[in-house]
């Protein structure tokens, strides 16, 4: 035996002895302790998916979620409706105004100058009216007295005809009268004209029916809106944003004031892969957590509808996939739902809120294409504009009634 073989042989009975020692049973128990354990971890390791597979077959299958959700709501744009200089601004961002409210004042000066000009321009017609009254009843006359002897003319010469056969009138006066019989009906026959057409311009209504009195008082109207329109109102409640307007800038029609934001009436718009939306139908309740409240607050809800077409159908650049390389990709689809009225009093929020949905599938909804989605009462109607006119009608009557011959003799 060399003593390489050697060496060997006494290393390995040294091992030996340590493993038969009290070293070797330590390890043994080490060993058995380590098994233990990973035969525990893969047990629970094997009950937790085993629960988590049951789980989601029993529940989390029936949820789809998104977190490409945001509350939007209305926001109307003010714009300016007619021309003018700001002289007076009655608003700032985050204030609350009230449906009707003043919110900009225009200088009107221009719009008050424009409505005078305007009530002369129908005086002045009113008066140019009464002128064509009065020559169409001047022709009348005439025309009478025109008629007059001509039907006496024409008496004369039946009876020179029927006493010319016993010589008692002459042929010269026969003929001279026939001669002023053409001549008075050819006048007759004129002013009947000049009367027809005096007549086209009055036939048929009075007055302040005339179309030319009619057109007059349209525009008469037009200055005198365009004067109230100087102050602009609010046609919503809400809270004001977006204000960019000051004092002695110089607006004109559709020039952008401001917004108003009314929060009373929101909603959510989410956005799903087109892959979840098999079992989603309207009607079916909806949880949703805002990240402004965390996952504490919880909103509820319903699917109110699903958009007509992807985001991508509606963009700048609508896709056309057959002009070049084509990729795959899974769309998302928006689905609109309701927020709870009461629940937004208690946690108001703001349009453009990022948030996360929740759509349970288990309760049956009716078909896509009968979506819940409605107007709301009184969210989408203004009468602020419906009194705008009131005096204009009683303006236009008061200057009529002042520009009659009538009353001015």
């Amino acid at each position: 035996m060399t003593d390489t073989e050697k060496n060997t042989h006494h290393k390995l009975k040294s091992i030996r002895k340590v493993l038969n020692g009290k070293a070797g049973r330590r390890l043994r128990q080490w060993r058995d302790r380590r098994t233990h354990r990973l035969l525990l971890v893969g047990l629970f390791a094997a009950l937790a998916g085993m629960a988590y597979l049951a789980y989601w077959q029993q529940h989390a299958s029936h949820f789809v979620t998104t977190n490409d959700a945001y509350v939007t709501g209305n926001v109307v744009a003010l714009k300016a409706q007619t021309s003018g200089t700001v002289v007076d601004v009655r608003v700032d961002n985050t204030q609350y105004v009230h449906k009707g409210d003043t919110l900009v004042r225009l200088d009107g000066l221009a719009a008050k100058v424009a409505q005078e000009q305007a009530e002369a321009n129908l005086a002045e017609t009113v008066r140019q009216v009464e002128t064509l009254f009065s020559a169409a009843e001047t022709l009348r006359q005439k025309l009478a007295a025109q008629e007059a002897p001509l039907n006496r003319s024409r008496r004369d010469l039946q009876r020179y005809r029927n006493a010319a056969h016993d010589g008692a009138v002459s042929a010269q006066q026969i003929e001279d009268t026939e001669f002023t019989v053409r001549q008075l009906a050819a006048e007759v026959r004129k002013t009947h004209a000049e009367l027809d057409g005096a007549e086209a311009m009055i036939r048929g209504v009075a007055l302040e029916h005339n179309p030319k009195v009619r057109q007059a008082a349209s525009a008469l109207k037009q200055a005198y809106l365009n004067r109230v329109r100087q102050g602009i109102v609010a046609p919503v409640s809400g809270y004001i944003a977006k204000r960019g307007i000051q004092p002695g800038e110089q607006v004109y029609p559709d020039t952008p004031l401001l917004a108003i934001v009314p929060l009373d009436y929101l909603w959510i718009e989410a956005n799903f892969l087109e892959d979840d939306l098999t079992e989603v139908q309207p009607g079916q309740p909806v949880e949703i957590s805002v990240d402004l409240y965390g996952s504490q607050q919880v909103y509820h809800g319903e699917v109110l509808g699903l958009g007509a077409g992807t985001g991508s159908v509606f963009g700048l650049l609508p896709p056309d996939n057959a002009t070049g390389n084509y990729i795959h990709i899974t769309e998302r689809v928006p689905v609109r739902i309701s927020l709870d009225a009461d629940e937004l009093k208690t946690h108001p929020l703001r349009p453009g809120l990022s948030a996360v949905a929740r759509i349970d599938t288990r309760k049956p909804g009716r078909s896509v294409l009968q979506p819940f989605t409605a107007s709301p009462p009184d969210s989408y109607h203004t009468e602020v504009y419906d009194t705008q006119l009131d005096g204009a009608e009683a303006l236009i009557d008061k200057i009529v009634q002042n520009n009659r011959f009538s009353v001015r003799y």
